[in-house]
């Protein structure tokens, strides 16, 4: 049996390198200065950014304009999964979030089958849009699913002055 880097994958370390690519990944979210735990999402959707284009054309040059970016864009996050015991946690952090109207700071983070973060996004002022889950059926056989939207204002590091770089982007 052949034992060196290639049956190893590239870094020589089986468990290292299958425990970063495998399909098993689900996602968590971490509030800041918060008693709450939301536990664990199957999937997350809208973690994009988009900036409109911002056109200026100067009146010396005739058909020449300046393009730039403009104010970045963000989506809303919207996560899934079947209805568990956290989704009770869910709810007491809405009942609170509906009374005590805070922005919030926090994360939400890809974590691999270990539970180890892969990569995270930073929310700035996160706050939640939407709750809900699916219509009950019996009969279908089906996993009753909860869904949660989160609105924010960025996960890019892009409120600094220019030269300045702030702080590093956390991968796992």
């Amino acid at each position: 049996m052949h034992t060196g880097p290639a049956a190893n994958g590239p870094t020589g370390d089986n468990d290292r390198f299958f425990g970063s690519v495998n399909m098993a990944h689900n996602f968590t979210v971490a509030i800041d200065r918060s008693r709450y735990e939301l536990g664990t999402w199957a999937s997350a959707s809208g973690l994009s950014v988009s900036w409109q284009i911002a056109e200026y054309r100067s009146g010396d040059h005739w058909n020449h304009s300046l393009v730039y970016p403009g104010v970045p864009q963000y989506q809303k996050i919207r996560l899934s999964r079947a209805a568990c015991r956290d989704s009770q946690i869910v709810q007491e952090w809405l009942t609170e979030t509906s009374i005590r109207n805070e922005p919030l700071t926090g994360a939400v983070s890809l974590v691999n089958w270990e539970g180890r973060p892969t990569i995270t996004w930073e929310l700035k002022e996160f706050f939640p849009a939407a709750w809900g889950i699916e219509a009950f059926d019996s009969a279908g056989g089906g996993v009753a699913l909860e869904t949660l939207d989160l609105v924010h204002t960025g996960f890019l590091n892009d409120d600094l002055l220019p030269g300045n770089a702030g702080p590093p982007v956390r991968v796992y």
